[in-house]
Formats: structure tokens, sequence, C-alpha cells
């Protein structure tokens, strides 16, 4: 409790800069995690939020 008192001002500027800082990373990473998947007549789409893996051994999983 003594440190935290002797260096309260340090501790929390630390975290007035960091929380903001970490709002914004949220909101930017947010935005990029959309998907827009666009086809034509007569086409497969696939799509997949991450990684997509067809046939393959079964000891690989």
């Amino acid at each position: 409790m003594e440190w935290i008192s002797e260096n309260k001002d340090w501790l929390f500027s630390g975290v007035a800069i960091a929380m903001p800082l970490a709002i914004i990373g949220w909101l930017i990473s947010s935005r990029r995690k959309k998907q827009i998947q666009k086809g034509g007549d007569n086409s497969t789409n696939i799509q997949v939020g991450r990684n997509l893996r067809i046939g393959g051994r079964k000891e690989d999983d």
C-alpha cells in the first residue's frame, strides 16, 4: 500500500494513457474483421473465418 501511495502519479498516468490506446486499438481491430463475399452466377463460394483444411491425414488432427 505504501508503494502505491508513493508512486500514484506515475502509476495512474500510465493507466490514463493505456486505456484510451486500448479502446482505440479495439475499435480499429473490430472494423477489420468483417468479411465480404462476392459470387457470380453458377459459382460455389466458401467463406471461412479462420483456416480451411480439406482432406489431409487424421494424424494431423
